[in-house]
């Protein structure tokens, strides 16, 4: 018998308007007059996402950027063919202000709440061009901030444009293949010309090469030809990728590279063979100047992976109500509907860090923030990215795993959000690099008060009694990590250093764990039984602070295991 079934592929209805955890957080944050003001181009958005917007990326995901170095006639020209999709998501960015949005400021700190928001439902169908958009808003904020006049006027204006005739993107060039994270190893030198500076130097990784711009870091080079080494010998440069005449401004790009995911994404290696650019700042400041634009595509970062986790679980619990197995449909399987459940929750509290912390950007950039919100903002920076760039790659494994072999099967288009979500978790900072940063943010910027401070005074705004219990878990777990704090005076200076990692882990998930019940609290005032109170009772029941006591004897034994110094 020939059979006749064929399953249905799961469909997404707009993504505004079913997306309870977002609503319901602009709902409780933003002005009401605000947010009547600004729906209606979420409600659009939300639509768009799900259809002409999704396919402009499944066209560029279809068209993989291609690398043309010669003419027919042999002349070097190293030029990109890039997808029409690529191109258009180019213009949609532009048109729908999802950078200038955040500098316009038409609703003063609230406004980039309204940009982040977008950007969230933009980045799952985009093909990850909000990877581009995330060096353009930094190198925007990074012009603004330490910027002179002449790229305030030029420059600036392009990256925020909503023009996509003027709409510019920007690269951040910072990986050599000495180097990786670690820029003090950056070979590039910056050599006085005739005409200005002129580089130096090879990148090993340059994420949207297609850009008209970028940002890089260099070595400045004397008159008698020598140049200083380490962090603090680097400056900043500004650098268009194309001369005054059109052609490649000394840019040789050797080859794309073949990645695991983010395909649609041209990145390529290239050498800077005498281009022309400008320095940013005072010399020697590079490193601190370029952080203003880390602090931006991070938090992009984290925004992308909760995009990507509400997509993965929105395509799962549809699929849910289609697939039938072992005679009923998924969605009453008891331990399916579990497996959505709890994927559910981690994706809702991975969207309050990243909005509480969208929050206190807009306070700092409007000149709003008070000194100990500057503080937080400078923690929950790297926590948030690390967190949720781990967490996105587990969501997408598992809802993965809710369509079983269809998963797996790429023209299905799942296996991309598991591929492109691996991506989160390594660029801008990998989880190690990040854990050592919260470090850094404590010990230099003194940033553990204002966060236990932060999460005290959200539990005594809350007088429900329902949520005593949780409450109680939290000054638990709060009290775990001031203790744990204190121990390590007592350690050798290793001992933050290799328990960083679930440290970090600890203080995201006792934030969250605060934000989801003010939240909650928020609901039950308003006799609304929001889902968040179900969702901190769950977030709860876990382990809220992980911490391990690395001593010394503890990492001896984790040296032998990770090293396999084993004596048989």
């Amino acid at each position: 018998m020939t059979g006749k079934f064929y399953q249905q592929s799961p469909q997404l209805p707009n993504q505004y308007e079913t997306d309870y955890a977002l609503r319901s957080w602009l709902q409780w944050i933003l002005p009401a007059g605000m947010l009547a003001e600004i729906e209606s181009d979420l409600r659009e958005l939300g639509e768009r996402v799900v259809g002409d917007i999704m396919e402009m990326g499944l066209d560029a995901q279809s068209n993989l950027p291609r690398l043309v170095n010669f003419d027919p006639w042999g002349r070097r020209i190293d030029r990109l063919q890039l997808a029409h999709g690529w191109q258009q998501l180019h213009d949609v960015a532009a048109e729908q202000g999802l950078v200038a949005i955040g500098y316009e400021r038409n609703y003063g700190p609230w406004s980039r709440i309204y940009q982040f928001a977008k950007l969230y439902l933009f980045h799952p169908s985009s093909a990850i061009y909000t990877c581009p958009l995330a060096m353009t808003d930094g190198a925007a904020r990074l012009i603004e901030v330490h910027g002179d006049n002449y790229l305030r006027q030029g420059a600036y204006r392009h990256l925020t444009s909503r023009d996509p005739k003027e709409f510019w993107t920007s690269g951040q060039w910072m990986t050599e293949r000495p180097g990786g994270s670690d820029v003090s190893n950056t070979e590039t030198i910056a050599r006085v010309e005739a005409d200005g500076y002129r580089l130096y130097g090879d990148k090993w990784f340059t994420s949207a090469t297609d850009a008209q711009m970028a940002m890089t870091l260099a070595r400045q080079e004397d008159a008698s030809g020598n140049y200083a080494s380490g962090s603090r010998g680097l400056s900043l440069f500004y650098l268009e990728t194309c001369d005054r005449d059109g052609g490649s401004n000394q840019l040789v790009i050797h080859r794309l590279k073949d990645k695991l995911g983010t395909r649609a994404l041209p990145t390529a290696e290239i050498s800077l063979q005498g281009t022309s650019a400008r320095l940013v700042g005072a010399p020697g400041k590079g490193v601190k100047n370029i952080a203003t634009l880390f602090n931006i595509t991070r938090i992009y970062n984290n925004c992308c992976a909760v995009g990507y986790m509400r997509r993965s679980i929105a395509l799962a619990r549809d699929y849910a109500q289609r697939r039938r197995a072992f005679g009923k449909l998924l969605s009453q399987h008891p331990l399916h509907l579990e497996t959505i459940a709890a994927l559910e929750v981690e994706f809702v509290g991975a969207l309050h860090l990243c909005f509480y912390l969208c929050q206190l950007l807009g306070l700092e950039e409007c000149g709003q923030a008070t000194p100990e919100q500057r503080a937080l903002l400078r923690l929950l920076t790297p926590l948030g990215k690390l967190y949720s760039g781990k967490q996105a790659i587990a969501v997408a494994s598992e809802a993965l795993e809710c369509f079983g072999g269809a998963g797996y099967v790429e023209d299905t288009g799942l296996p991309s959000l598991l591929r492109d979500s691996q991506v989160l978790a390594i660029w801008e900072g990998t989880t190690n690099i990040l854990s050592l940063d919260v470090l850094r943010a404590i010990t230099r910027e003194a940033a553990m008060e204002p966060f236990f401070v932060e999460v005290q005074q959200r539990l005594e705004r809350i007088a429900n009694r329902q949520l005593q219990p949780q409450i109680a878990k939290i000054n638990q777990a709060l009290a775990a990590i001031r203790e744990y704090l204190e121990k390590s005076v007592a350690e050798d200076r290793d001992f933050l250093e290799a328990g960083s990692r679930y440290f970090s882990y600890s203080l995201v998930r006792v934030l969250i764990a605060s934000l989801l019940l003010e939240h909650a609290a928020w609901g039950l005032e308003r006799n609304q039984r929001l889902p968040e109170l179900e969702i901190v009772k769950r977030w709860c029941r876990h382990d809220l602070a992980p911490l391990i006591y690395n001593n010394r004897h503890y990492r001896n034994e984790t040296r032998t295991l990770a090293l396999g110094e084993i004596d048989c």
